[in-house]
């Protein structure tokens, strides 16, 4: 299993080579069409069921935006009220330092193992590896989670991680690796549903009687009244979050929201454009210290992780509206092919494909600067999102950004030589030469005319010699338009302006 770091995975490559490796596995899209379509047709129909909906999602939008206008003013009355009840407050700017904050808590108390409640912040950044680099055993409770962890994998799906595996694999994955993790699986296991999440009911009740600490994130963080909202569906939250007698809450900046009313309208929300459920089975919530009931020690770390730049993206900052429900995912054409593992983080889909660059930035390694490609721009991803986040906007202008990165390039040579790197112009792409051959088209009405005149014999040429420079690319993917026998200018002159 390849190591995080950040949000990206150790040497992934650009999502157009992974995504090409992926189509090449049908059981993959095969499991892939089955989920996401299931998912996909339960939420409408509980959507389809709130006739305010559409308003619904415009006061989602507008709860974010509102926490995000002042974050933090939000984040320090967050602290003041979870400080006044007796939990710990801890500020990590990045992974190494949310990674070192929870491991040190975890030595101080001397544990060798946690329990976790599902989380994608501590996949962000990476808290398993970390945390068994220090000796310290986590172990995930969340059934699909459990399933990756087990499998040596990489979560595919913000919902569901294991929506790449089918039954099979699953009763595969356990017999072969549940007793090097603690307790075997039955004997006569087979690959019924019912059956596998017993044999994983089993296998982790132990864990969770002698755990001493647990770690969880949080969907939400209420900044009046100092609370900390999970929402689940198996209960193996609840029971992290309860018998440990060391909580440790790993909190992305953006999870803020003001007030609980708006926590009521975030609950109306997620469940539905989630799971498909009109509510979710478990909705925990903790707001500090309670002698005698619970953890009796709470820890919160506040995690940035590049969030703040991504909230300076006057663009893009409507990523962090995000409130991981994963509907972009089981809509996008592009995602139900490639799966997750092709956009190289924990992030996938539509909402990965902007939250990784915004987080990491434009520019920073081939890797991040293919995600903002890996979209038709279809605007499903839009369309289905609680939170209004356009997923299609932010994608064109990040594209523009990863342009603009490419214009100038260092001089190496230079650098290399001690003498201080002068910058000169990147050598142009042939896409890029194709664009101002266009613009240059398209800004004279002479110019574009005779482009017309003489696009039936290139266009017939290229379908002709498909190897020729440029046209490769094109038509290894897609098929080549037949240009029409008659341009629109010839059409109007010999209608005389269309009336006849």
């Amino acid at each position: 299993m390849q190591a995080p770091v950040g949000t990206t995975f150790v040497g992934m490559p650009a999502f157009p080579d992974a995504a090409r490796d992926a189509l090449g596995d049908p059981v993959l899209r095969h499991n892939l069409a089955h989920a996401t379509g299931t998912i996909r047709d339960k939420r409408a129909r509980v959507v389809a069921e709130v006739d305010d909906w559409e308003d619904l999602r415009v006061d989602g939008a507008a709860v974010k935006d509102t926490a995000l206008a002042d974050l933090g003013t939000h984040l320090l009355a967050l602290e003041s009220a979870l400080t006044a009840r007796g939990a710990r407050v801890h500020w990590a700017r990045d992974a190494a330092e949310a990674n070192a904050i929870v491991a040190g808590i975890a030595k101080g108390h001397g544990v060798d193992e946690v329990v976790k409640v599902k989380s994608m912040a501590t996949q962000e950044i990476g808290l398993n590896e970390a945390l068994e680099a220090e000796g310290i055993a986590a172990w995930e409770t969340d059934l699909a989670e459990l399933i990756v962890q087990l499998g040596e994998d990489r979560p595919s799906h913000i919902l569901v991680p294991a929506i790449h595996r089918n039954r099979a694999e699953i009763r595969a994955i356990f017999r072969d690796r549940m007793a090097a993790a603690g307790r075997p699986a039955p004997d006569d296991l087979t690959d019924e549903p019912a059956e596998l999440a017993a044999a994983a009911r089993l296998h982790l009740r132990e864990k969770f009687l002698r755990a001493r600490m647990a770690v969880s994130g949080a969907n939400f963080a209420v900044a009046d009244s100092g609370t900390l909202v999970v929402v689940e569906s198996e209960g193996n939250g609840r029971m992290c979050l309860t018998l440990p007698e060391v909580l440790v809450s790993v909190v992305g900046i953006e999870k803020v929201v003001p007030t609980w009313d708006d926590l009521g309208t975030m609950l109306r929300l997620l469940p539905r454009s989630s799971t498909g459920e009109r509510m979710n089975p478990y909705t925990s919530t903790w707001a500090g210290v309670t002698p005698g009931d619970g953890p009796q020690e709470m820890h919160v770390v506040l995690l940035d992780n590049g969030r703040t730049r991504a909230l300076a993206d006057e663009v893009g900052r409507q990523a962090l509206r995000c409130i991981r429900c994963s509907a972009c995912l089981n809509v996008c054409p592009v995602y139900e092919r490639t799966g997750g593992h092709a956009y190289g983080s924990v992030y996938p889909g539509p909402i990965g494909a902007i939250l990784n660059p915004l987080l990491q930035g434009p520019g920073s390694s081939a890797w991040v600067d293919s995600l903002p490609y890996a979209s038709s721009l279809c605007g499903a991803c839009y369309e289905v999102c609680p939170v209004r986040i356009d997923i299609p906007s932010v994608l064109v202008d990040l594209r523009a950004q990863v342009v603009d990165a490419k214009r100038i390039v260092p001089d190496v040579s230079a650098a290399d030589s001690g003498v201080r790197p002068r910058q000169r112009p990147a050598a142009p792409s042939p896409q890029s030469l194709a664009m101002k051959g266009a613009a240059m088209t398209f800004a004279s009405a002479r110019r574009l005319g005779l482009a017309e005149r003489f696009a039936g014999v290139g266009t017939s040429l290229a379908r002709r010699l498909p190897w020729l420079p440029g046209v490769s690319a094109w038509a290894g993917a897609r098929d080549l338009p037949q240009a029409p026998a008659e341009s629109f200018r010839r059409w109007w002159r010999r209608t005389d302006g269309g009336r006849r």
